[in-house]
């Protein structure tokens, strides 16, 4: 559909008069083929899109603004986090991108952010290049045709790559740059051609909508087992989130975004952004599976002289991903909504090979580890670090939430306690020494583990307190060597694992305090 009375009215709506060609609502087929034609992406032998992000292969989180007006003043958590940006030079920079996309060929998509109904956020986002909008597609919730006929916008995004700001002029650090509006409800991209920030900026408004309604936005997945007990699993990227939550045997509600009412746990989200280094079909069939017609895969190479995508060549970026509909994953759940959760698990990567694989949280323990979101870098991922380097984001998605952590700690607190939810924290990091000397916990003892809760059996086992952490250890696990569930006991010199448990325990309290 090239033209129609809805697309006219959005053009209104954002002040433009004229665009060079307008597309609204475009099928998953029709972009793919207006990508290939546009040079923007080439097809793989699966059927997927393959493109190229561009100059910025990931977020720039020190480039994302909030307008500072009466709206946000005293609400956001001002600081290296959220920006505080201008609300004049925001409206002149609005003028001059609307100004900008007369000239641009525009690719227009209404979709819903929220599962639940009652929830929902209706998002209209245009961009420049077909794959974005594909992206979107994938991304976001769907409307129907009927859904269509009244569709008014709750946000607007405007996604511009090719539109750099002028930072002497225009308020911003550098060329790109993505900027919140909380009060126009408008978020503008430009200079990045990194989708990821579209979704992560739609994120960001809920994330400061949400609270306001007793909703607690989570940056997790979830999924559902037969019996409709639902699990959360928060972590930070590299930590297994989307691995683990994609499980044969349970259903899956969503792989990044959701909301926690009070009765029920409904995804953002209509699609899934996984990373995809290192993906084979032996250790992840879902996602392997799921990489087809209308999928996109970002930032990967060709096995030479086929069109075969080599996942293991990071040469492009670590951050290599694929973007699919959420129905591509045979077992999820449609509409993506599901009951309180009864356990949920905290993921972290210690690279530092001293907490415990898994172990039972209490509320305050949640509460804190919540407020932590640890994981570690290791050596090699980036420059200049040569040694495990632990890293912390509130909320285990600190530069996503606008307000302060306390408000999400406090409603998080207030679910656990009211829904007597089992919190567990594990680690899928290392075991019997540091990155460079232990070795990475198996991937199927971590499910093995995973699977024991969720099936009720570790949670009436025996315990042991951790003595430096005080974290409850279980004692034995079906399927797990019983001698890796202790980290110290999988150490040569306890000596040396006491003195570095001890360093990360003080880089916890130094937070926490």
């Amino acid at each position: 559909m090239t033209m129609n009375l809805t697309s006219n009215q959005t053009l209104k709506f954002l002040n433009i008069s004229k665009t060079k060609q307008l597309f609204f609502q475009l099928s998953a087929d029709e972009l793919t083929h207006h990508a290939i034609e546009n040079n923007e992406g080439t097809l793989a032998d699966s059927g997927g899109l393959a493109c190229k992000t561009g100059k910025f292969t990931g977020r720039s989180p020190k480039d994302r603004y909030i307008v500072l007006d009466q709206n946000t003043k005293s609400t956001v958590d001002w600081g290296k986090v959220n920006i505080g940006f201008d609300e004049n030079e925001f409206d002149t920079l609005h003028q001059k991108m609307c100004h900008f996309l007369e000239d641009q060929k525009v690719y227009v998509r209404y979709a819903f952010a929220g599962a639940d109904p009652n929830q929902r956020l209706n998002i209209c986002v245009l961009t420049t290049s077909a794959w974005q909008n594909l992206f979107c597609y994938n991304m976001f919730i769907r409307p129907t045709e009927e859904e269509l006929e009244n569709f008014v916008p709750d946000f607007t995004i405007l996604a511009v790559p090719e539109f750099m700001a002028n930072p002497e002029i225009d308020g911003t650090a550098k060329e790109n740059f993505t900027i919140l509006n909380t009060t126009k409800k408008v978020i503008l991209i430009g200079g990045t051609g990194y989708a990821g920030e579209i979704k992560k900026g739609v994120f960001s408004a809920l994330n400061f909508l949400l609270p306001q309604k007793g909703i607690l936005p989570m940056h997790c997945s979830a999924n559902i087992g037969k019996s409709g007990d639902v699990a959360l699993f928060f972590g930070l990227s590299g930590t297994g989130k989307t691995t683990l939550s994609a499980d044969p045997d349970r259903s899956l509600i969503g792989d990044d975004e959701h909301g926690w009412t009070n009765d029920s746990v409904y995804n953002f989200e209509g699609g899934c952004y996984a990373k995809a280094i290192n993906l084979s079909k032996e250790n992840e069939p879902q996602i392997y599976g799921a990489i087809r017609e209308g999928s996109i895969i970002e930032n990967t190479t060709f096995i030479e002289g086929t069109n075969e995508v080599d996942f293991s060549d990071s040469s492009i970026t670590e951050n290599t991903r694929v973007s699919y509909p959420i129905h591509y994953i045979i077992n999820a759940v449609e509409p993506s909504i599901g009951n309180i959760p009864k356990n949920i698990f905290f993921l972290t990567c210690d690279a530092f090979g001293v907490l415990p694989p898994i172990s039972k949280l209490s509320t305050q323990q949640a509460i804190d580890y919540f407020k932590l979101g640890y994981t570690a870098k290791v050596a090699g991922t980036e420059m200049g670090v040569t040694e495990p380097q632990a890293t912390f984001s509130a909320c285990f998605g600190a530069a996503f939430m606008p307000l302060p952590v306390e408000t999400y700690a406090g409603l998080l607190g207030e679910k656990i306690v009211n829904n007597d939810v089992n919190v567990w924290l594990i680690n899928t990091g290392w075991t019997g020494g540091g990155y460079g000397v232990g070795e990475r916990i198996k991937l199927k003892y971590t499910r093995a583990m995973i699977r024991e809760v969720l099936e009720g059996d570790l949670a009436i086992c025996k315990f042991q307190k951790h003595p430096i952490f005080g974290l409850m250890m279980p004692v034995y696990c079906h399927n797990v060597p019983t001698e890796l569930l202790n980290p110290r006991q999988t150490w040569q010199s306890t000596d040396a694992y006491d003195t570095k448990a001890n360093e990360l325990l003080s880089l916890f309290n130094e937070r926490i305090n």
